[in-house]
């Protein structure tokens, strides 16, 4: 069987609990009338306000240099942002608190949330959730002089399942004959918060290998055993610090480890942007859905060559907002993040694949209905 190599992302050094902000927003000269930030006698921007956002920590990287850039087109806006994990960041945003202006999630809410609403900044039961982060999920692992295995769907979920346990197992030795496979005990590593990534991930088990996984997707570790780590950083600290561990975690952050090519109708595909990408290219819009509720349902067992470990951030806010100032600041950060700069800027910062011109118009069109 054959290899597709596409490169992988730069790894991205980033807490697991993160709040990004500028000092520049805070040190910025007098307003002159001109900025020379945004391209020298253009005018200076007047926004002026604090913006808070919460949620995926697989989306940090991105937020980072978001944040940094926009302040630095807009040097009266100071944006912090928490990392605390797609949960984290839907219940914040539903309860309204005051950290959660916006919010970042690895999955959109779900059909019973949205038919809920209830949600605490917003004046209506309307919200916008755009795809603006497409990331590919690795599997990593940590063994001594292996950088990359081939693996397909029912080995990794039997790996995760508890079932597979040593790394010398036939199921794992057959694809990797070349490979010198010790006979170390496998540590699975999982989240143990509830995790947009883990959704995603555990949603490829089940549509990939339901025979294996016969769990439903969910944000929670839906079983006990391997060992739990808290973010992404947990994850990757666990995997670093312990031979014989694999883990899932958002590519960006793979770094050193070892990673696995996963099988796709007889080859082996390694990930890339470009790869996780097609994916989101190759899947349906979620139906029933507002016109400004941007969600996909992915398919994970593509006919073509795409990664199928793949998770897509949503930035979530309110389409009404109670308070008309933080409307106006949501919608222009919301408007950066999706345009060509702004999607390149986090392409080139956490590897992630920047959304395509005709996601991009569906995007434009939502951002314009905030208020």
């Amino acid at each position: 069987m054959n290899i597709k190599r596409y490169g992988s992302v730069a790894a991205v050094a980033l807490a697991g609990t993160i709040v990004l902000s500028s000092c520049a927003a805070n040190e910025a000269p007098a307003n002159t009338g001109t900025d020379s930030t945004n391209g020298g006698g253009a005018p200076a921007s007047e926004l002026e306000g604090n913006l808070s956002g919460i949620g995926s920590s697989a989306v940090g990287a991105a937020q980072e240099a978001w944040i940094a850039e926009f302040q630095d087109k807009n040097p009266g806006v100071t944006i912090n942002y928490a990392a605390e994990g797609s949960g984290a960041g839907r219940e914040a945003f539903l309860a309204g608190a005051a950290n959660a202006n916006f919010a970042g999630s690895d999955r959109a809410f779900n059909d019973e949330e949205v038919a809920a609403g209830g949600w605490g900044a917003c004046a209506s039961d309307e919200i916008v959730e755009l795809p603006l982060y497409i990331s590919p999920i690795a599997v990593v692992f940590n063994l001594e002089g292996i950088e990359t295995l081939n693996m397909d769907a029912a080995t990794i979920a039997g790996i995760f399942n508890g079932d597979i346990t040593t790394w010398d197992d036939e199921a794992i030795a057959s694809q990797n004959e070349d490979a010198d496979l010790p006979d170390t005990a496998i540590t699975p590593v999982h989240r143990s918060d509830d995790s947009g990534t883990t959704e995603n991930f555990t949603d490829y088990l089940f549509q990939a290998a339901p025979d294996v996984w016969t769990h439903e997707p969910d944000g929670l570790w839906p079983i006990e055993g391997g060992e739990a780590a808290d973010g992404t950083s947990g994850v990757i600290d666990a995997v670093s610090n312990a031979s014989g561990t694999i883990a899932y975690a958002d590519a960006s952050r793979a770094g050193d480890l070892g990673t696995v090519a996963v099988e796709i109708n007889g080859e082996y595909l390694e990930f890339s942007p470009e790869a996780a990408a097609a994916i989101v290219d190759a899947s349906p819009r979620a139906e029933g859905r507002s016109a400004g509720d941007l969600a996909y349902e992915l398919d994970r067992t593509p006919d073509e060559a795409a990664y199928p470990i793949a998770l897509v951030a949503y930035l979530i806010g309110c389409q009404d907002y109670s308070d008309d100032a933080v409307g106006e600041l949501v919608k222009a950060y919301f408007s950066y993040m999706a345009s060509e700069e702004g999607q390149q800027t986090a392409a080139e910062s956490a590897g992630s694949a920047p959304i395509s011109d005709a996601v991009r118009t569906e995007v434009e069109s939502a951002i314009e209905s905030i208020s």
